[in-house]
This record gives structure tokens, C-alpha cells and sequence, in this order.
């Protein structure tokens, strides 16, 4: 029989990575990232010179792998790429002493 374990909503933190939170803020980045190219439909060579990236850098961002890439180099990637970010700091709503980040996309 198959056991199925219910996930907390982030696969880092349910593989056990000690910086979950901040791999799935990455990941999100990525998959924008990633979106508003194909949609674009630019090649990687032209979307690299665009966000002043090496191509093989965004290649390995754009496949999830971006350690080593800053959570504010990614929004500068947003930026270069028509996009406003927006941070908005508030106090946090849970009993938790510690608050929480997330990233929200308007659509």
C-alpha cells in the first residue's frame, strides 16, 4: 500500500532544506522570471543581455538552479524585464513571533 504524506505547500522545507523559505521565494522569482520570457517569446542569448546575465547563469536559474543568484538580483530581472516589484512591510497577522515572506504576482 502507497503512502501519500501531505505537503506543508513548500518542497524545499519537505526535503529538509535548512533555507526552504527562501528557495521558494527563489523558485517563484524563476518561474516569473521564466514566464515572462516565453511569453515574450525571447531566446536565452537575447534575455540574457537584457537582464546582464551569462546565458548559461540564466540557463541554470531558469531550470532551478539559483543558489548563488540573489533574491535582489532576480527582481532586477523582473525590473529589466518590464515588470514593477513592489515590497510591502506590515506587521504580521499570526500569533508567530516571527513574521513571514511571500510573493504575491497581480495579475
Amino acid at each position: 500500500m502507497n503512502n501519500i504524506e501531505i505537503s506543508s505547500g513548500n518542497v524545499y522545507e519537505d526535503l529538509g532544506h535548512p533555507d526552504a523559505a527562501e528557495m521558494q521565494i527563489k523558485a517563484r522569482l524563476a518561474g516569473r522570471i521564466a514566464q515572462i520570457i516565453k511569453s515574450a517569446r525571447m531566446t536565452q542569448a537575447s534575455a540574457s543581455e537584457i537582464l546582464g546575465m551569462p546565458q548559461p547563469k540564466l540557463s541554470g536559474m531558469l531550470r532551478g538552479q539559483f543558489r548563488g543568484i540573489s533574491e535582489a538580483k532576480m527582481l532586477d530581472c523582473l525590473n529589466r524585464l518590464g515588470q514593477d516589484v513592489e515590497i510591502v512591510i506590515r506587521e504580521s497577522s499570526s500569533a508567530q513571533r516571527n513574521g513571514r515572506t511571500s510573493v504575491l504576482f497581480a495579475e
